[in-house]
Parts: C-alpha cells; structure tokens; sequence
C-alpha cells in the first residue's frame, strides 16, 4: 500500500466543515486531485468557494504563482454523492464526532470503493479500532488526525487500530510528509498523543483556581511571563471554546477509567452550564468585547519601606545568590547570619513544596516568611507565595522590593510547586507517562506537542531544560503535601532521574 511519491492521488474528503475543507486545501496543494461531499446542501460548494479564496489570496501575498494557484483550485471537484470515490486511493472523514456515525459511513463506503482504498478517520477522540470493527476490512482504516487551521498546523497524528495493516500507516505518513506535514504515530489510546499531552496544562491549571490559589488571569500570565507558554490554560479554554473543551477532558478522564492524572474540576462545567463558553459567547474565563479580551485591572504593588530587611534561604545555592544580588542591587539589606533577625522578611526559594512546609521545616516565625520561585530566574518575573500566617507588612515589603525594577511579581496563595512548577511537572509528568507506555516515542511525542499545542519546547526536552531530578522533586512534594495519586511520578521519569538519563532517551538493548 503506497500513494505516489510526487502528486496524483485521487483523494475523497466526506465533510466539509473547517476540518474537512483544510485537509482538501492541502492535498490540492500538494498536487493531488480531490472530491469533496457533505450530506449538508450547499456545504461542499461553500468549502470549494473558501479554498478558493485561500489559493487566491496565498497568490495576492506572493507565496505561489497564479498559474500554481489556479491549477490547484482546478484539482477540486464536488461530488454528486458517495459514489463519485469509486476511484479514490485514500477518503478521508471529517463528519460529527460520532461513533455511529463514522460507522456507518465507512459501511456505506464499503460497497462503494475498491479493496485497496484507504479509509481515514479525522476522530479526535473516537477509538480508531472501533470505527473499522464496523466494516468488512478494518485492515485499512486509519486515524489521520489533523488540527485546526489544517493548513497552518504542520502535524497530523496517524493511528493504526488494532487490525490496521502496517503498510496502511505508512501510506498515510509518506502523504502527510508530502503535504507539508509532521506525520507522528501514535497508538489508539484516549486523545491519541496530543489531546492526552494537553492534559497537563488544563486540568492542572483548573486545579490551582479550584483550590484559590491563584486567579484564572494570574494563572495564565504566570505561565507565559515565567515559563514561555504563548497562552495560558483559560486563555486557551476562552479561545477554542469551553463547551468544546471540557467534554474531551470529561472524556479522556472516562476513557481512562478515572485516571486521577486527568480529573478535572467542577469549573469548567460550570461555565458551560452559564452559557459562558468565550470568546464566541462574549464571556468565559475572561470578558470580551469585539471579540477582544477584557484585561482585568492589576493592583499595583506598594513600595517597600526604605529600612526593609530580608534574610534568604534557598533549596538550590544558586538561587539565593540570585535573590540576594536583585534585592542588594535596588539598595536593600539582606542578612547573612544562619537565622534571621526580628525584623527581616524571609524568603525561602523552594521547589516542590509549600510556604507552609518549608517555613515548619526551618523552624521560621511564619508571620515574616514568603516562598518564591526562582525555577524559572528573575528575567521575566517572580512568583511570590504566602502562607496563612504572613503578615500584611512582610507581604507588601517583598512585594515591594522585587517590584522595584518594574517586572512583574504575582502573588499567590500556599501551593506545593508555586504555579509555574506544578503546571510544567505535570505537562513533563504525563508525556513521560506517554512514552512509557509506547503511545508515541520520545521524538514524536515532542514534535507533536510543539506544533500542534504551541508549547515552548516539548514536553520531554522541556523536563530535560529543568532536570529529571528537579522534576521528580517537584512530584514527590505535590504528592506528599495533597496525597493524591494524580501527581504520582512516571516510572519513566523516575528512572531516568535515578540513573542521569535523558527523558528523551529510549529504552536499553
């Protein structure tokens, strides 16, 4: 089973939405020929008319000819019905996501199409095997995956059901490749690999508001000042569609059988049951206004007194030094001596821990201490985090005396892993989690998340930027300080911290 190498496949689209429009914008980029068909009146003849448009406008900008736009407008055809793929090489589904449905298409398409026709699935969370068991030869139906926008989201997950022939997998790899797209196989598991990688930032980030922690805007603006994510989880929610979102999460957590890694919370529910769904409905996580997010007013920090003193004490020495020069530098006192005087403000920089455990475990008066993140630097800003007890005046000095250079300080409520720490264990904790069980290797599963997520590395590279063993920490004190098995630590993470390996290593011989 093969697709030629160059152009010339005959390519069958059945559904036309913005999904099923995309993947017959690329194929006919790439030089394939393609018929499109929805059950919906109109709906192929308003996708050809979008495509279209897009090679018109793609030759309006100069990043193809007319002459190169043109002739792939020609390459696209309307079907009259299921019948005009009686010669297509590959169709592919992009209908409702529906098991019944997708079924019974491929039954219909079972009569209709020759032997050796693949037969693609766009699911994003329907089992891949499940689908072909309804027709007569499951040998080759396939997951191809893609993302939306198809044409600007360069990957696209290809997933073999438990029947799929092998060469079928490496048809449709070979195709996306010449489409201009990253092919990454994954196994048929619940959300495939990117859909279960994603868990880690929105379960996690719902959990830290859940708990008061933090505010949904301070979440997110942690997450992209500290550790580089383009949006944060609400922003993300906000943007796809929070009535879209959550029934994946619901459903991957099912499909799991209640694997605590991938609980959500009540939240997001609750927003789907006010109608606050949005941008598309004015008003989710976040208000908007022309579709433009309402930014929530930040108070401004207070000026530390001039006489302020602070004492540091820090899990990695490097980080102290770092605090202890930033505060020395804007001209405040920091004290050197084993313990603390009265007066100073303590900062304890922790990792994996709560302000409330480090603060007992130093023997520190809890009024005058604050935790705060150094894991990520100073550069873009600091996580400061209370504990029940500090005092009012030791809040607004730290506060006041990390401010001083204008970059962001954000202040949070006890939390074992601050924000940035927790969020980021879990994203490395849960591919790691992927790897371990075969869903993907280690290269696709980073690949995949950096195009289709727009994460600021993969996930894997991301724990090897931080350290396996920093990580682990980070793990062991969320599990330590909730008791929940949801922040178990991988074994694949595990060992690799135990034995100096790389996550990105694979098994031995």
């Amino acid at each position: 089973m093969a697709f030629p190498d160059h152009s010339n496949s005959q390519i069958g689209v059945v559904g036309a939405g913005a999904m099923g429009r995309g993947i017959a914008q690329i194929a006919a980029s790439g030089g394939d020929d393609v018929v499109i068909w929805d059950a919906q009146a109109g709906a192929a003849e308003d996708a050809c008319q979008f495509i279209h448009s897009m090679f018109s406008r793609a030759a309006e900008k100069g990043r193809i000819s007319r002459s190169d736009a043109d002739a792939a407008a020609q390459r696209i055809r309307i079907a009259n019905g299921l019948e005009d793929f009686a010669s297509a090489e590959l169709v592919v589904e992009a209908i409702v996501e529906r098991l019944d449905a997708k079924r019974g298409l491929f039954q219909q398409l079972d009569g209709i199409v020759p032997d050796k026709t693949v037969l693609a699935t766009n699911t994003s969370s329907l089992s891949v095997t499940a689908i072909g068991a309804g027709t007569r030869n499951p040998e080759r139906v396939a997951g191809f995956h893609f993302f939306n926008p198809v044409p600007l989201m360069k990957v696209v997950e290809v997933i073999p059901g438990a029947r799929t022939a092998p060469a079928v997998v490496e048809a449709l790899c070979g195709l996306a490749e010449r489409w201009g797209h990253r092919a990454v196989r994954a196994s048929d598991t619940p959300g495939f690999l990117v859909n279960h990688a994603g868990r880690g930032l929105y379960t996690e980030g719902l959990r830290i508001v859940q708990e008061g922690v933090a505010s949904p805007e301070t979440v997110d603006a942690i997450l992209r000042q500290m550790a580089g994510f383009r949006m944060g989880p609400f922003e993300l929610l906000d943007l796809t569609g929070i009535d879209v979102s959550f029934p994946v999460m619901e459903q991957i957590y099912s499909q799991f059988y209640q694997e605590p890694r991938f609980r959500p919370t009540p939240l997001a529910a609750q927003r789907v049951s006010a109608g606050l769904l949005g941008r598309k409905s004015g008003e989710g996580f976040y208000k908007y206004e022309d579709g433009r997010k309402i930014e929530p007013a930040s108070a401004p920090s207070r000026p530390a007194p001039e006489n302020a003193r602070f004492w540091i004490d820090a899990d990695v020495p490097e980080h102290g030094v770092i605090l202890r020069d930033r505060l020395s530098q804007a001209g405040f006192s920091v004290e050197t001596g084993a313990k603390p005087s009265a007066e100073a403000t303590c900062l304890l920089a922790t990792i994996g821990v709560d302000a409330s455990t480090a603060v007992s475990s130093r023997g520190l008066n809890p009024a005058r201490c604050l935790a705060v993140d150094m894991l990520f630097g100073v550069d873009s800003g600091l996580t400061l985090m209370t504990n029940p007890a500090t005092a009012e005046s030791a809040r607004i000095a730290a506060h006041g005396a990390l401010s001083v250079d204008g970059k962001p300080v954000f202040v949070i409520s006890d939390s074992a892993g601050f924000v940035a720490q927790r969020v980021v264990a879990m994203i490395v904790n849960i591919a790691c989690d992927i790897a371990q069980q075969k869903i993907a290797s280690p290269q696709d599963i980073d690949d995949a998340v950096t195009l289709g997520l727009g994460y600021p590395k993969g996930p894997l590279a991301l724990g090897d930027q931080i350290g396996a063993p920093r990580i682990l920490n980070i793990l062991e004190g969320l599990q330590s300080c909730y008791g929940d098995p949801r922040y178990r630590p991988s074994p694949w993470l595990r060992r690799r911290a135990q034995l100096g390996l790389s996550l990105r290593s694979g098994e031995g011989a």
